[in-house]
């Protein structure tokens, strides 16, 4: 009987380190921990005219959590926000890092962070991560959207420590579904507002009966304000009609 090439990895250890690579090129831990982010709650972020947006679902269930304490978008700087989908205590480190590095250049050059130095530096820190003999791979994917040089950007960095550029993505559960979507029904020039509707209609489908707007978390940064704003669940009603 034939074994599957995983499996003969397994069985001869080749998944015990992040540092070695199976005799077929792959670094099994580093898929594994591409795993465990599709079991994260999904984000979609979505770069419009009128400036940059996340929306996030927060997938709380426990009744006794206060709301505010699971939010899914962080505030990086005023100018900038980022999600995350994965092993969240992985994303919290993660998203220090990038406030720090933020406040540092806000500090050295009185000025806020250009996006993609700041994704390039997280997805340094992820890289190196699968290097390192003793440790293992970041479990988490990252979002970062917001404002350089009055332009919105969008930037998707992975478990590898690869990072893109996108007009629209998702990160998380269904995220190959999500981005299916994202190209049939996204245009450029979309607003802000018509993006949280795509967004919600997005989640409709996914979610069907169990969609409910107290479980997103949403925000966005606009050209004309240059900061970070969320939207309260009150808001959020109209978007979902």
């Amino acid at each position: 009987m034939d074994v599957p090439m995983e499996m003969q990895n397994q069985v001869m250890g080749y998944d015990r380190t992040a540092t070695m690579f199976s005799p077929d090129g792959h670094l099994l831990q580093v898929e594994y921990a591409e795993k465990t982010v599709r079991l994260g709650s999904s984000s979609i972020g979505i770069v419009c005219c009128d400036g940059v947006l996340i929306v996030a679902d927060r997938r709380t269930r426990d009744k006794l959590i206060v709301e505010d304490s699971a939010n899914k978008i962080y505030e990086i700087d005023e100018h900038v926000m980022g999600s995350a989908a994965g092993i969240l205590s992985d994303a919290r480190i993660l998203i220090e890092r990038a406030q720090l590095i933020a406040q540092q250049n806000r500090v050295t050059y009185d000025s806020g962070i250009e996006i993609e130095s700041l994704i390039k530096e997280i997805s340094n820190l992820k890289q190196a991560f699968t290097q390192y003999g003793g440790a293992r791979p970041f479990g988490v994917s990252v979002m970062i959207g917001g404002l350089t040089k009055d332009k919105p950007r969008l930037y998707f960095s992975d478990v590898t420590g690869n990072y893109f550029e996108y007009k629209a993505s998702a990160i998380g559960e269904n995220d190959e579904k999500i981005k299916e979507m994202l190209r049939e029904e996204y245009q450029e020039g979309i607003t802000i507002e018509e993006g949280i509707k795509l967004g919600f209609k997005i989640f409709k489908k996914l979610l069907g009966k169990n969609f409910d707007v107290s479980r997103f978390d949403v925000a966005y940064v606009t050209l004309k304000e240059k900061k970070l704003k969320r939207v309260d669940a009150y808001e959020l009603k109209k978007y979902a009609k």
